[in-house]
């Protein structure tokens, strides 16, 4: 299974989340589980808005490239302009893991090299697959999220449902 994070920190936060998600719908990515969405303080750089996280576990014909550039447009749909690093974000769509596959292109790095530092992605992550394995440090999602650096609050918020 791929397991994909969106976030979104402006304007309805959860409609944009939604509406990423038909989107991927749409265009070849079959949604297989859905995590709650939490609220969490922006990480990062914490002087803006907080935000909606959710994971979900996902099925696709397509490459790891062409599920990027569905993402990336799917983000551009939105509304999406990417001004500053971990700045504001109608939406923001990372491949957190493709399989059990580890992936080192210039435009891609799978495992997501910052999944295991952030709660954020951790506990919904655990939330639908807390036996998943980490490829590269070969533990579970539940062992990394004990181990996690990331003093956060990630607190529930809601369930989507499609």
């Amino acid at each position: 299974m791929i397991f994909l994070g969106l976030g979104s920190n402006l304007g309805n936060r959860e409609n944009n989340i939604k509406a990423s998600l038909h989107f991927l719908q749409k265009n070849g990515v079959m949604i297989q589980e859905l995590s709650s969405v939490y609220e969490t303080d922006a990480w990062g750089n914490s002087n803006q808005e907080s935000y909606l996280n959710m994971v979900v576990g996902v099925e696709t014909e397509l490459s790891v490239e062409q599920l990027l550039a569905t993402c990336l447009v799917a983000e551009k749909e939105a509304g999406r302009v990417r001004l500053e690093k971990w700045g504001p974000r109608i939406i923001d769509i990372d491949i957190i893991l493709y399989e059990n596959k580890i992936i080192n292109s210039d435009n891609l790095i799978v495992p997501h090299p910052l999944f295991a530092e952030r709660k954020f992605v951790l506990i919904p992550l655990a939330e639908i697959a807390p036996n998943l394995v980490d490829p590269i440090s070969k533990k579970s999602i539940v062992e990394l999220l004990q181990q996690c650096p990331d003093k956060l609050e990630v607190k529930f918020y809601s369930t989507i449902t499609l």
